[in-house]
């Protein structure tokens, strides 16, 4: 009877031998291919909808400096004239955002011209490129 209780603790030890470890290694490896790409293309749709949503908060904040002073910022005073009350403009009523305008999000800051070659003023990211034009994640997000 002690003989068997004897072996009965040695056969209680545990653990992975290291084709178990290999095939758990393989699955992980193997959903890490599957779900990386799904993951990775939607942070690309999130940036472009963010830049779209900033792109519309700016345009809100123009609409609103042109009804107070009567005409977009120019071209050389750009989206800071939201921000920092121009020079010669007193019937600035801003600032009309809170803090200076936000970089789009691949870091680059937005392209504004007014008047604009699209609409009365452009306001555009060149998308994840930084390049006029392009397809997918590099096209350009505007506000035409």
């Amino acid at each position: 009877m002690m003989f068997s209780v004897k072996l009965q603790k040695a056969g209680n030890m545990h653990g992975f031998t290291l084709l178990e470890l290999l095939v758990v290694m393989v699955i992980i490896g193997l959903l890490a291919a599957y779900v990386g790409p799904k993951y990775f293309s939607q942070v690309g749709k999130s940036e472009i909808k963010m830049a779209q949503a900033q792109i519309d908060a700016l345009e809100k904040a123009l609409h609103q400096y042109r009804l107070d002073v009567g005409s977009y910022p120019a071209t050389e005073q750009g989206l800071t004239a939201l921000v920092n009350r121009p020079s010669n403009e007193p019937r600035w009523q801003g600032p009309y955002l809170s803090k200076l305008p936000p970089a789009d999000p691949w870091g680059r800051p937005y392209v504004y011209k007014y008047p604009g070659e699209r609409a009365e003023f452009d306001l555009l990211s060149y998308g994840k490129d930084g390049q006029p034009g392009g397809d997918g994640e590099a096209a350009d997000i505007t506000n035409w």
